[in-house]
């Protein structure tokens, strides 16, 4: 138990190093490993214990740039609930390997069907931990690790989530293949072991995870139509948009209005701007929707902007299509504001326990219910605002709505300096992927890229520095089985890992108590 404690301690840490900035997408398969074999042959005590260990050591290194927002006691709060979350889903990949085995005494069956369930269980808790409470945090998925490797592709089969499930396992079927091997080696003499291995033993076992492998290598992205170009110019201010930053009036705005002056003239179709690059809402402020007017003349463009909004008193962030002229042509809220940043939950709960830090958060955002795509001269747009871009079904519900390019706005101010930036463009890459689409990702502070439908960079402006980029962006059409079969693939490793792991257990305690009667 020290040993898998100190191990699990270690493989979270090691786990993280997948994830960027480090970016050693291997690693993942690492500490995927890692956790599963300290779980193999746990009690369900032990198992949890382990998991506990293991998840809190990924999280609190993983997130801890949240300290930068509102100090430690949130990113505490965040990591540990992560933490125990998943160390009780630990309990049942302990319950998945001491079960599944005794369905089979054919090594192959038992040994590979271990593997499956345990992919589905690791994934079914990721999904969890994605949903609930308050929306959930699927931040960390193992899927985003790999969004600059050669597996990236595979995410425009099965989406994040598949390719989750699609690591773990092959991690798994490579342990359950070594452990064969090792039980084989240590029971029978060595013309035995060949013996067993030629009854079908090292080779048929072998067998699936090198099929996976092949999988993993050779299957192509699937391929989208392209449909023509359109010319974004997007812009990042790097003015002082964080929450706590010290601000006069329009000093956004104004940030925004100075980055763009070279653009001022250029042949556009848009000119995009990063979410909270307006400091007041331009359809309450005349002032500012003259200054977005000319700049629309300027730019001969429409300005796709962001803002707080307020209708029927309640509170909205705010995409907006600005048209000279004309005003907010389309707008787009929000569909997932940030618990604990945008809103707070059960405030008269949380303010019982850190008044002054709850305190702070003053303005409460309603989740928006409107299309994820505006109309951009014929052109359809799918939009995500920040924290948007972590969640599927925003995405998917973009492309099934007609788009044919992505522009997601962030501001990422309030973690300068930290890796929060470069995971949050982890998943804006894993989406062009995803989609098949081009991704234009445009910060207030950066770091900013323009995404080809490849995952590849086309174009990017670095951290904490203003500037422009001007790009041709392929559009595209088609769907790709990751968002036609997203939601379904989820359900299944859902539900089906879950209901197969009660199914199991039933089957072998009817079993052994069988066994104990004829006794």
């Amino acid at each position: 138990m020290w040993l898998a404690a100190f191990l699990a301690f270690i493989g979270g840490i090691v786990l993280d190093l997948a994830f960027p900035s480090v970016g050693i997408w291997p690693l993942a398969f690492v500490g995927i490993a890692v956790a599963l074999v300290t779980l193999i042959g746990r009690s369900v005590g032990g198992g949890l214990l382990v998991g506990l260990i293991f998840g809190l050591s990924f999280y609190l290194t993983h997130i801890l740039w949240a300290t930068r927002y509102l100090g430690y006691i949130p990113w505490l709060a965040l990591a540990c609930i992560e933490g125990v979350f998943w160390g009780f889903g630990s309990i049942l990949i302990v319950l998945a390997y001491r079960w599944m085995p005794r369905l089979s005494t054919r090594p192959v069956v038992a040994h590979t069907a271990t593997a499956v369930l345990v992919g589905g269980i690791w994934t079914a808790r990721d999904l969890f931990m994605g949903s609930w409470p308050y929306s959930g945090f699927p931040w960390g998925r193992m899927g985003i690790s790999q969004s600059e490797s050669p597996l990236a592709h595979l995410t425009s089969w099965v989406g994040v989530s598949g390719l989750s499930f699609l690591m773990v396992t092959f991690t798994a079927l490579a342990i359950e293949w070594f452990r064969f091997w090792w039980t084989t080696r240590r029971v029978h003499g060595t013309t035995e072991r060949e013996g067993a291995w030629r009854r079908g033993g090292w080779g048929v076992l072998g067998t699936p995870v090198a099929a996976l492998l092949v999988l993993f290598l050779l299957l192509p992205a699937f391929p989208t139509t392209p449909n023509g170009t359109m010319t974004v110019g997007s812009v990042q201010g790097n003015g002082p948009a964080g929450y706590f930053d010290d601000r006069s009036e329009h000093s956004v705005l104004q940030a925004q209005l100075d980055a763009t002056e070279p653009l001022r003239g250029e042949d556009l179709d848009v000119l995009l701007w990063p979410e909270g690059g307006v400091d007041w809402d331009p359809q309450a402020e005349p002032t500012v929707g003259r200054i977005l007017d000319r700049l629309a003349i300027d730019v001969d463009a429409p300005v796709l902007m962001n803002a707080v909004t307020q209708r029927d008193g309640l509170f909205y962030n705010t995409s907006m299509l600005w048209e000279a002229g004309e005003g907010a042509a389309a707008h787009y809220d929000k569909r997932n504001p940030v618990p604990f940043g945008e809103y707070v939950p059960d405030r008269w709960f949380y303010e019982m326990i850190v008044p002054d830090l709850i305190g702070r958060i003053q303005r409460e955002y309603t989740a928006g219910t409107n299309s994820p795509v505006v109309d951009v001269d014929s052109i359809a747009v799918g939009l995500a605002i920040c924290f948007d871009v972590i969640y599927d079904a925003v995405i998917w519900e973009g492309a099934a709505d007609g788009a044919e390019v992505y522009m997601f706005q962030t501001n990422n101010a309030d973690f300068r300096g930290t890796d929060e930036n470069l995971q949050q463009l982890a998943f804006a890459r894993m989406r062009a992927i995803e989609t098949g689409r081009s991704v234009v990702n445009i910060s207030t502070v950066g770091t900013s890229q323009v995404i080809a439908p490849d995952g590849s960079t086309i174009d990017q402006l670095p951290e904490a520095e203003p500037g422009y980029m001007i790009t041709e962006v392929e559009l595209r059409t088609g769907l790709t089985p990751a968002v036609i079969l997203g939601s379904g693939i989820q359900f299944v490793l859902l539900w089906g890992s879950l209901a197969t792991l009660i199914t199991v257990g039933i089957v072998v305690r009817e079993r052994s108590r069988r066994q104990q009667g004829d006794v």
